[in-house]
């Protein structure tokens, strides 16, 4: 018959994997009433693949209640594990943990198989979830390596591997906890897992690579991927954060041009069905814009991602110093910080640093960057391990010790420029040329300050330059934080060696400090420098 002709080519044409004339054959099939459950889950598939993810899910839920009415129980299962997946990663995750609990209930008392593994990793990565990513729970990594164990599937040793390798991550084991993760996406690659899954375990490694700021891996990993998604013909698998991070990985590397428009529209299609998606694109949007001195787009982007659920910092604080207000940019990363699982932390910390110095308050800025050091050596990430060098570096700037400021930022500039993340050059290069001219080096200064320029011009962020000047004023002068605290004994008749003795420093190291102090005043004596203490006291400065 025609209509069981034309069945038989959507059929086809999904295994050919040509998603678009599979679902609109499928769809013909169905009006003349020939659909099955099992033709709806292809069909739910097709339009997966189509980025449609409303209608995927229809077809899906529709598909589970005929293998219900059918007692077909393993594939109903199957059905609404595949459906508390789709709901999960879109951010409806009360809908996903349904869907869920009904998958536990189908599978309890069957043999274990495959199902019961998706269901572990489902039940393991919303764990993680709900503790804001904070552990995936062992008792998940312990049953998943007992399923592997005893089942002759790769499906189940992949789908073990990425939850063992989480929970390595989140425990600090990050050496093992990647050589899991990337031997699962072996496994991805090598077609051992269905693609749903498999498209979630590549958005899973790539988070992953972002939050310990892993930028090779995350580079490689999204590569990979991309030429896995053009096996299917389709790229719609990036409807989940895969999309949204290979183009932040285009924005980290100054692709900003292309990606500014990129995400606002992908944003916009992802919001009606992935909000919490979308939420991930608007900050990395507010950002972008933010470091293009547009900052009223910036506000509106971080606006639409706090609506998604998405905490939009540290950008908005940087943002509300970048503005001008200080203290605001300083409750808000404050706020942030109280709110973060130890990892999470991590990114928050290094704007802790820079907005406490420039809010005056040495003592925070220092436990932050203690704090972003001790993290990075934990987590062994040379991302991490920058970051707090940025955070030495400017620390050092701000105490007057301008050798040290410029080992810690040379490092830092070693790591972004390894890593072509273009900004991050930039900025390093501005804070460098003032420890440069600190240490009385002008024309080395001078020369860093001009490179910064011309890379933040290639950006299209040239109001940058001006930004990161005036940040350093704010954290350096007129005096920085030990020389206002050296003359403070100065002026209060402490001699050089009390001083020392008081700070734990030597004498030489506060001569040298006083001499910059004259310099920096324009006077030429303790006296003079004493009165312009006392003069700046008076006036409340």
């Amino acid at each position: 018959m025609p209509e069981a002709a034309e069945l038989e080519d959507a059929r086809r044409a999904y295994a050919a994997r040509d998603w678009q004339v599979a679902a609109s054959a499928f769809e013909r099939s169905r009006a003349n009433g020939l659909l099955g459950p099992d033709d709806l889950a292809l069909w739910g598939r097709s339009e997966w693949w189509l980025d449609r993810p409303v209608e995927s899910i229809a077809l899906a839920e529709e598909a589970f209640a005929g293998f219900r009415a059918a007692g077909r129980p393993a594939d109903a299962a199957e059905t609404a594990l595949r459906i508390s997946l789709l709901r999960l990663t879109g951010g409806d995750v009360t809908l996903g943990l349904a869907w869920m609990r009904r998958a536990e209930v189908l599978l309890r008392d069957r043999p274990d198989d495959v199902r019961h593994a998706y269901l572990g990793y489902l039940d393991a990565s919303a764990g993680g979830l709900a503790a804001g990513g904070a552990a995936w729970p062992e008792e998940w990594v312990v049953r998943l390596r007992d399923l592997a164990q005893r089942l002759p599937d790769r499906a189940v040793t992949t789908l073990s591997l990425v939850v063992s390798g989480m929970a390595d991550l989140r425990g600090g084991e990050v050496a093992r906890g990647f050589a899991r993760l990337d031997e699962a996406m072996l496994d991805v690659l090598a077609g051992e897992i269905e693609p749903e899954w498999g498209g979630d375990i590549f958005c899973t490694t790539i988070r992953a690579c972002y939050e310990l700021a892993d930028h090779r891996r995350m580079a490689d990993w999204t590569q990979a991927t991309e030429e896995w998604c053009r096996q299917y013909g389709s790229d719609a698998i990036y409807t989940g954060v895969c999309r949204v991070h290979r183009l932040e990985l285009r924005s980290e590397v100054g692709d900003w041009d292309s990606v500014e428009d990129a995400l606002a529209e992908v944003c916009g299609t992802l919001a009606p069905g992935n909000l919490w998606v979308a939420g991930e694109g608007w900050y990395q949007l507010g950002e972008l814009r933010r470091l293009r001195g547009d900052a009223m787009g910036a506000r509106e982007a971080y606006a639409l991602a706090r609506e998604a659920g998405i905490d939009p910092l540290p950008g908005e604080a940087l943002l509300e110093l970048q503005d001008g207000n200080p203290e605001r940019a300083w409750n808000l990363v404050k706020t942030a910080l109280a709110g973060r699982d130890r990892l999470a932390r991590a990114r928050l910390l290094r704007a802790s640093v820079e907005i406490a110095l420039a809010t005056g308050r040495g003592d925070e800025a220092v436990a932050s960057r203690d704090e972003l050091r001790a993290i990075a050596h934990d987590y062994r990430s040379e991302g991490f391990r920058a970051w707090a060098d940025h955070a030495d570096g400017m620390l050092a700037l701000a105490d007057g010790d301008a050798p040290a400021s410029v080992a810690a930022l040379g490092e830092a500039l070693g790591y972004f420029r390894a890593q072509r993340l273009r900004c991050e050059q930039a900025r390093v290069l501005a804070w460098l040329a003032a420890a440069h001219e600190l240490g009385g080096d002008r024309s080395q200064a001078e020369h860093l300050r001009a490179e910064a320029s011309a890379m933040f011009e290639r950006l299209g962020a040239r109001a940058q330059l001006d930004v990161m000047r005036h940040r350093v004023e704010e954290s350096t002068g007129p005096l920085t934080a030990r020389e206002r605290e050296i003359l403070e004994h100065a002026a209060r008749g402490a001699s050089n060696r009390d001083i020392a003795d008081r700070l734990f420093i030597s004498e030489k190291t506060v001569g040298r400090h006083l001499a910059n102090i004259y310099l920096k005043l324009g006077v030429g004596s303790r006296t003079a420098a004493a009165a312009w203490w006392r003069d700046e006291r008076r006036d409340g400065r």
